[in-house]
């Protein structure tokens, strides 16, 4: 699907799925919506090998609500072999 040419491929909701995607190097790019509320403690999206130095901030966009929109492209360092 990743060397095709049908177009992104979109996943909501799936931490664990986006974790193995990008320990694969399948993922070029994330957006992320940050929603200025604080739930508690839970399942971290990013692996320790992901560090911010592994991702390029490519926009920055806030809500009317709030929420910032935030779009990173991953670098070829940012998961398994590319």
């Amino acid at each position: 699907m990743k060397e095709g040419d049908g177009g992104d491929l979109v996943l909501l909701g799936s931490g664990e799925l986006a974790r193995s995607l990008a320990r694969a190097g399948l993922v070029d790019s994330y957006v992320l919506l940050v929603h200025p509320i604080v739930l508690g403690s839970g399942t971290r999206l990013f692996e320790p090998g992901l560090t911010p130095s592994a991702l390029e901030l490519t926009g920055t966009r806030t809500s009317s609500t709030g929420v910032i929109i935030a779009s990173y492209r991953a670098s070829p360092r940012a998961g398994g072999d590319r």
